[in-house]
């Protein structure tokens, strides 16, 4: 299975942000927008930038910059969001609900076509336009839907016996959001996703402010 470089990772987290920018501008009728101008908007450097977008394919133009309507079919082009995707969801709890209801999803061409839960009350309500279904007919649901991606929101216990269910329905990539390191075949890519790594980052970049300020106060 080819892999992605790690260094390339950083970019691809970056190119989103990016994609958000250059939408904005382009709502505002601009035309062309320059590395400089998405560094400046989002605190990175110019060449940080310039080289984050090089990974794309895409190339500038001198004194212009680079076009944004080529500009956001190269991001979404190799990010993949060029193609509708769907997916089913795996537990309709608060964040499994959270994710179900947000907006930007479609603009990343990621459609939730169905979500399961064991919880009797959830089974065949609609959750922001989702149909919930039985979890305990998910193997062969996924089957029919022929669908490949799963998101997986289910409490931690329940983890790694809802994804041998994935796996063995021929789900492909899961977008793992419990804390559990899910055991899955070579062929089946997992991302995990850290909630509380950001809230880390968030309190440790705070703490350093306020010494910042501290430290400030006393050269007064």
């Amino acid at each position: 299975m080819a892999k992605i470089k790690i260094s390339a990772v950083p970019s691809i987290r970056r190119l989103p942000s990016y994609l958000h920018t250059i939408r904005q501008y382009q709502h505002e009728g601009s035309e062309f927008i320059s590395g400089t101008l998405i560094a400046q908007e989002l605190n990175l450097e110019p060449i940080q930038v310039r080289k984050d977008l090089a990974i794309t394919g895409i190339i500038g133009k001198p004194k212009k910059g680079y076009p944004l309507e080529a500009l956001i079919i190269a991001i979404e082009r190799f990010l993949g969001w060029d193609s509708p995707q769907d997916v089913v969801l795996i537990g309709v709890g608060n964040l499994g609900t959270a994710l179900m209801g947000y907006q930007e999803f479609q603009f990343h061409g990621l459609n939730i076509m169905a979500a399961f839960d064991k919880n009797p009350e959830k089974i065949g309500t609609t959750v922001h336009g989702v149909t919930v279904l039985d979890a305990n007919t998910m193997g062969i649901q996924i089957r029919n839907f022929g669908v490949k991606v799963a998101i997986l929101t289910v409490p931690s216990t329940f983890a790694q016996e809802t994804t041998d269910v994935l796996v063995e329905a021929g789900i492909v990539g899961i977008w793992n959001f419990t804390n559990v390191k899910l055991k899955v075949p070579d062929q089946v890519i997992v991302q995990k996703e850290n909630l509380s790594s950001g809230y880390a980052l968030l309190c440790v970049t705070m703490q350093a402010n306020r010494m910042d300020e501290g430290n400030g106060k006393n050269f007064r």
